[in-house]
């Protein structure tokens, strides 16, 4: 009976550690053999395409007048998304871009105050733009969005995939023109290269399902001493 036992719990081992099946080659994937070695990324590659940063309340700026110091200040947004400056007064500036933002600043100076106002804004940091992790996760929480988060990024913020969490059940919500939207992926497909990592933008949710089967396995793993000791209590 003792072997019987030990018997199934080793097949469940070796199911749940089964290897997984060799890369291949796609339409979208391109597969290297170790002797050939991955060739070096070129330019464009290192350089991709930096999605805008939207200003949103409550985040923090640094606003430069070239020339004029006076004017040149660290501010934080306000609650209803604006900011007020000496000779500007109140501008809007949630939704915006910092160019954006630069502009509207030097088309309220230029003429009447300024000849020429040259104005810089940067986001100095940011608490609108961010990320909602939950689920299964190591640490679930917000994280702030830069402008190349992906979920594969969002989700090694989060310190990664918990014990329990299913792969294949990944969801991103998203608004979009008012809508509620939500996308199902896959982590381990991303990861094998079968499709892109999608990307994450401010305000998205991402969770991470939860695997009864994983669970399911811990706990008879975990029982399987207790239910091997009263058989070896009775052969011997």
């Amino acid at each position: 009976m003792r072997s019987i036992c030990n018997t199934i719990v080793l097949a469940l081992l070796l199911s749940a550690c089964a290897g997984r099946e060799p890369l291949q080659s796609t339409t979208r994937l391109t597969v290297v053999q170790n002797e050939t070695g991955l060739p070096a990324p070129d330019r464009k590659d290192l350089t991709a395409a930096d999605r805008p940063s939207l200003i949103g309340p409550l985040d923090t700026l640094q606003i430069d007048v070239f020339n004029v110091p006076e004017l040149s200040r660290e501010m934080q947004v306000d609650a209803s998304g604006r900011i007020s400056m000496p000779l500007v007064g109140t501008i809007e500036a949630r939704g915006k871009t910092a160019g954006e933002l630069a502009d509207a600043i030097e088309g309220t100076l230029r003429g009447r105050y300024v000849r020429q106002p040259e104005v810089t804004v940067n986001i100095k940091s940011s608490v609108s733009q961010v990320v909602t992790i939950d689920g299964q996760v190591i640490e679930p929480g917000l994280y702030p969005v830069t402008d190349q988060m992906t979920l594969l990024r969002a989700i090694a913020s989060a310190k990664g995939l918990s014990e329990f969490a299913r792969q294949e059940d990944v969801v991103i919500l998203r608004t979009v023109d008012g809508r509620k939207m939500a996308g199902l992926y896959n982590i381990d497909a991303i990861r094998r290269g079968a499709y892109d990592d999608p990307a994450i933008y401010a305000n998205d949710v991402v969770v991470v399902g939860d695997s009864p089967q994983r669970r399911r396995f811990r706990d008879l793993v975990s029982l399987a001493p207790l239910l091997a000791a009263p058989l070896i209590a009775v052969v011997n």
